[in-house]
């Protein structure tokens, strides 16, 4: 399938299916961030490898996308106890290559590179340099054993591709609460967000730290919360040029997404924008 048209905002990395006691249901970085862009306005795509077995069209309506095909889908499995999550993968799809990123997609706007399980190159973060790129990590800091429990793992490319993006979206879990980590890549960046889930997010820029506090929800579902902050954080930094603000706007679009499961709870942007207005957070 070719590309019809420039997106405004691309997530680059595996779609994937997540295994509950249920089933399963959709699961991904760019499957969050591109239902977060779509419900904000935006023209969104996604470039990624998954399986026939997954009705990509329909899971993700009104998302523009670019499978590069695969004999099956990366799996995930979540184990939640006390808040803490167990994850196990079950399958994983073939690699995201610079081959694969259509000509024609090189010049949006903004850019998300969304890695889950160690599959996305990082040769295609040089692909965009008109873009905003941005890069949550958390699938450069995965391994797994030969059971498939994920492990947390030193992400020992990010000297050499942090200088190249303007933002990182990180969660606590992601650097295992390791703060030293945290200060150390924000030398490596422009602009640094540390998610704190209910506590909100911390801002690392020009050399300052500043913590925003969360919209108060009513967690039902903590999966993918992460992925909409980093959305929508990229699109209202976009917009704005102001961090902050990006800040306050990511904290309350994902403290709505956590309020019902998988993708249902990703909110407009009247929805987010009447509630920050009421409130007073813009």
């Amino acid at each position: 399938m070719s590309p019809a048209s420039l997106p405004d905002f691309l997530a680059i990395g595996h779609v994937t299916k997540d295994l509950t006691p249920e089933g399963w249901t959709i699961g991904g970085t760019v499957s969050y961030a591109s239902i977060t862009a779509r419900n904000l306005g935006k023209k969104a795509a996604i470039v990624t490898c998954a399986g026939k077995d997954l009705p990509l069209e329909r899971l993700l309506s009104g998302v523009e996308i670019f499978n590069a095909g695969s004999s099956g889908t990366t799996t995930f499995q979540n184990i939640y106890l006390d808040e803490r999550r167990t994850q196990f993968v079950r399958e994983v799809a073939p690699k995201i290559t610079p081959s694969h990123i259509p000509e024609s997609w090189r010049k949006v706007p903004i850019v998300l590179i969304g890695p889950v399980a160690m599959e996305v190159e990082e040769e295609v973060v040089d692909l965009f340099p008109e873009s905003l790129i941005g890069v949550t990590p958390q699938g450069w800091m995965r391994r797994w054993d030969q059971e498939g429990l994920v492990h947390y793992r030193l992400w020992e490319e990010a000297p050499r591709i942090l200088p190249k993006v303007k933002a990182l979206i990180l969660s606590e879990e992601d650097v295992q609460g390791e703060l030293k980590l945290v200060e150390e890549f924000a030398r490596l960046v422009s602009i640094l967000v540390l998610t704190q889930a209910e506590r909100g997010a911390t801002l690392y820029w020009e050399g300052r730290k500043e913590s925003f506090p969360a919209r108060p929800a009513r967690l039902v579902d903590p999966t993918g919360a992460g992925d909409v902050f980093a959305a929508a954080f990229l699109i209202r930094y976009y917009e704005t040029g102001d961090p902050r603000r990006a800040v306050r706007f990511a904290n309350a679009v994902a403290s709505f997404s956590v309020e019902a499961p998988g993708v249902n709870g990703i909110p407009s942007r009247k929805t987010v924008e009447e509630w920050m207005a009421k409130e007073g957070w813009e």
